[in-house]
């Protein structure tokens, strides 16, 4: 919703915007832009009288606001919708869909398109640090503001609005269509991962003939989707023996784009994990959908500076490191751990990984991925939980219980900190995983170290 106020911003409108809790990027980001934040949803917001509200999925029947807007028989839209109708409508939208790795690999998509000269316009749900913004309606080329036929958007499958249950992707109409991944997620909206596979058949249906559908073809889920049909190009990319888009990694990180059978780029960068080596092959296999050629786009990756909250080094302190990361599901809590684990590795590195976890999902509040939590954090050499028995339902503590002294819960989040600054030794590597702002935990433990 942030990005969508950029993106309305740039078009031409006066803009405003309310939440119960805006924290950095997007926080700072609007304020750039020039958007006015208010904080709350009052009521007596509606003498702003604007036009249009548009209201996200995370506003719902008894807000005070939308109750306002409902009885006053005010004009009102879904994000997504107003997107679809205002901004994508005369677009070759390429949209990014998964249950994880969509952020990374719309801004992996939209900087190769970059730099192939497209200036392609984007909404990305975190802000790329090529790019510094997370949305925008168009790119520059020759040092003049350009009108680009393309638009790169994170396609969430996660519904539309308290008025309209359909997943948020299907507004977007995309001729470009990655399906990442595919597992069990937003327990509070899909009762059992086949009802998110109707979702992710809805998008298949939404792509034009001429359009393409990129598929991981490691993924199960994904394979029962598109046998229930699909009306346009396929390609695939993954490890299986018949995949159109697979690589061959080597020891110093980098890997070989492998299409068809034949080596047509290597990459070259600083990223980590096999799931960016996923991310990178999936945003190739889309970019040479609107004619980028492979071996180009794997050069532009060579270039591309990640994303912020995504692995993002928050700083350094007596020689202890700092990130700041958006995972909050357990693969990707995984992913991530494991990621750092394998970088140690291979640079022979010492130091330890300290993990600093908030679940604070509504998928995560629900308790239905509390059991997978140990194993997705077995690569961490100490955990560290925060949240409370009353604002999760079910005990943190617990849930840790099986790593044993490894694995510690708060519900006071000074103590917590605390607690990491006796524990972390020169070396370290201390990973902030959250979907949240985590009461500024980041900046808290900097600040204690330097004691």
């Amino acid at each position: 919703m942030g990005g969508l106020a950029v993106l309305a911003k740039e078009a031409g409108h006066r803009v405003t915007g309310c939440d119960a809790n805006v924290y950095p990027p997007m926080s700072t980001q609007l304020e750039a832009q020039g958007i006015e934040l208010i904080q709350g949803f009052g009521p007596e917001q509606v003498a702003l009288n604007p036009d249009l509200y548009v209201i996200g999925n995370v506003v719902s029947r008894g807000n005070p606001l939308v109750e306002e807007i409902l009885n006053r028989s005010l004009p009102y839209v879904s994000g997504p919708q107003w997107m679809g109708e205002h901004i994508l409508r005369n677009k070759w939208v390429l949209a990014v869909a998964g249950t994880h790795g969509k952020t990374t690999t719309s801004a992996m998509l939209a900087w190769i398109l970059e730099d192939a000269g497209y200036a392609p316009g984007f909404l990305i749900g975190g802000v790329p640090m090529n790019f510094g913004i997370s949305a925008r309606l168009s790119g520059t080329a020759g040092g003049k503001a350009v009108d680009s036929d393309f638009f790169v958007i994170e396609a969430d499958e996660y519904d539309t609005a308290f008025f309209d249950k359909r997943s948020k992707f299907v507004h977007y109409h995309a001729k470009t269509a990655v399906l990442n991944n595919l597992e069990y997620d937003h327990a509070d909206i899909f009762p059992d991962l086949g009802a998110i596979e109707t979702q992710f058949h809805h998008l298949v249906r939404t792509v034009p003939g001429i359009g393409r559908v990129i598929a991981n073809a490691d993924e199960a889920a994904l394979g029962r989707v598109l046998k229930r049909g699909c009306w346009s190009e396929k390609e695939s990319f993954g490890g299986v023996d018949d995949a159109n888009w697979k690589l061959k990694e080597h020891d110093d990180g980098s890997f070989d784009v492998i299409f068809n059978g034949a080596v047509a780029g290597k990459v070259q960068w600083q990223l980590t994990g096999r799931h960016n080596r996923s991310n990178a092959l999936a945003a190739i296999a889309a970019a040479r959908h609107v004619g980028v050629p492979i071996a180009q786009a794997a050069e532009s990756l060579a270039k591309f500076e990640s994303v912020k909250r995504r692995m993002e080094v928050r700083g350094v302190v007596k020689d202890v490191t700092v990130y700041d990361d958006f995972a909050h599901h357990p693969t990707a809590i995984a992913t991530t751990v494991g990621g750092l684990r394998q970088k140690l590795k291979a640079g022979a590195a010492a130091g330890r990984i300290l993990a600093v976890l908030e679940p604070r999902s509504n998928t995560m509040k629900l308790g239905a991925m509390k059991d997978a939590l140990p194993g997705s954090l077995a690569e961490a050499d100490l955990v560290f939980g925060f949240g409370s028995e009353q604002s999760l339902g079910w005990s943190l503590g617990a849930a840790l219980a099986p790593m044993g002294e490894v694995a510690s819960a708060y519900d006071d989040l000074d103590a917590m900190v605390q607690a990491i600054v006796g524990h972390a030794r020169p070396g370290d590597h201390v990973v902030v995983m959250s979907n949240g702002g985590f009461g500024g935990v980041h900046q808290k433990l900097l600040e204690a170290l330097t004691r």
